[in-house]
């Protein structure tokens, strides 16, 4: 066996890439407060907590709202097999790697997929999906909020009138805009909803905040075929984190403790402040790009504020600019996806990341990543910064 292994000390990284973002430290800090067992009153009361919290952060009274146990794809199976039973058509809006999977994942589910297809970079235009359901009736309507692989912002309010012409529950994903965008569950009349922490709630992956409507929980009661999944069961899962407190698997105790201090921080900031912090510093950070001369791969209309997708030059090494970040600066930024691969670097500007010195930093770290490639920026892109702080 091993003898020589060194405890573990991981190098500090600034997180703007996509995903996870910089943890705050009051978070770390309550990761490592001391464990109490799954039933034990005072964790009990942590539960609670934590599920009103959320019914703050995702605007709504849904009593079906609380964290599943995984990360944000686990919340999308979550939704997906407890909606769906074999042979139900599911109608799912793509642009973007997030849309894709879960169409892919309500076919593993057994449903008939109709999928609306739009370029990536560009939001769905909701006739688009009318068009699609060629007067049909669906189950679901599915959409992604904020797509983290394009950074591209989906109406999904619009959407709600849509579904209701399909009969439809609308579901959507909400990975990277809760804590971070407009997002009103009760107000648009979203029927269910799946989210990650490591996004704009900076805690760390590994819990996936999820809510059902009181129409999806009604289609949940009304399932004529069990859950495909006994772990992602909701009919089970709900029992042990409603009055029952029924035993179904055992909690991620100190992850639920991040979460509640996450939560806490969301609140304290105040949520409009919160996103109107996020859409300054992504303004800021547009505006510095622009005076590099890098531009944004999606219209100002259609743009994600956490995250920017932002065009590699041509004849601009991606990979090697985003090594360059790591190596000189211990700053991460994310690489394209799909047919966005080695001509988009993704920069994430999140929760705890969303700062003024995070926007300098990106800033200053290209600036110097680009030089290395003997390109010079045109203009002064922290004066360009400034100027929207101003």
């Amino acid at each position: 066996m091993p003898t020589d292994i060194q405890p573990l000390v991981p190098p500090a990284r600034t997180l703007c890439g996509p995903g996870p973002s910089d943890v705050a430290p009051s978070v770390l800090s309550a990761l490592a407060r001391p464990t109490l067992g799954h039933l034990d009153p005072e964790f009990l009361r942590v539960m609670d907590e934590v599920r009103t919290m959320l019914r703050a952060v995702f605007r709504t009274e849904n009593e079906l709202t609380m964290p599943m146990s995984g990360t944000g794809s686990a919340g999308m199976e979550t939704c997906l097999v407890n909606l769906i039973e074999p042979g139900d058509a599911v109608l799912v809006g793509v642009h973007g790697v997030f849309g894709t999977r879960m169409a892919e994942v309500a076919r593993r589910a057994g449903a008939n997929v109709t999928v609306v297809e739009q370029e990536w970079g560009r939001a769905i235009d909701p006739e688009r999906f009318r068009t699609a359901a060629a007067g049909g009736k669906f189950k679901l309507l599915c959409c992604v909020h904020a797509e983290t692989s394009t950074g591209v912002l989906q109406d999904v309010a619009a959407l709600r009138s849509v579904a209701d012409e399909l009969g439809a529950l609308l579901l959507v994903d909400a990975v990277t805009s809760l804590g971070g965008h407009d997002l009103q569950l009760d107000a648009w009349g979203v029927d269910a909803v799946y989210s990650g922490t490591q996004k704009c709630l900076s805690c760390p992956p590994g819990l996936s905040p999820i809510s059902f409507s009181s129409r999806a929980s009604e289609a949940l009661a009304a399932r004529k075929t069990p859950v495909q999944s006994w772990y992602l069961d909701l009919s089970l899962i709900a029992s042990y984190w409603g009055e029952e407190r029924a035993y179904h698997h055992t909690a991620p105790i100190n992850m639920i403790y991040g979460l509640h201090e996450a939560l806490r921080l969301v609140l304290e900031e105040g949520l409009e402040e919160r996103i109107e912090r996020h859409a300054l510093h992504a303004r800021a950070l547009v505006a510095g790009l622009g005076a590099m001369g890098l531009e944004p791969r999606v219209a100002a209309s259609e743009r994600l504020a956490p995250l920017t997708a932002v065009a590699v030059p041509d004849g601009v090494d991606d990979a090697r600019v985003r090594g360059h970040l790591l190596r000189q600066f211990d700053l991460e930024i994310g690489g394209g996806l799909g047919p966005m691969k080695g001509n988009t670097w993704r920069i994430g500007l999140m929760g705890a990341g969303s700062t003024r010195r995070n926007v300098s930093l990106v800033l200053t770290a290209l600036a110097s990543a680009l030089a290395e490639q003997g390109r010079t920026a045109a203009g002064d892109p922290l004066a360009a910064a400034a100027e929207v702080y101003g």
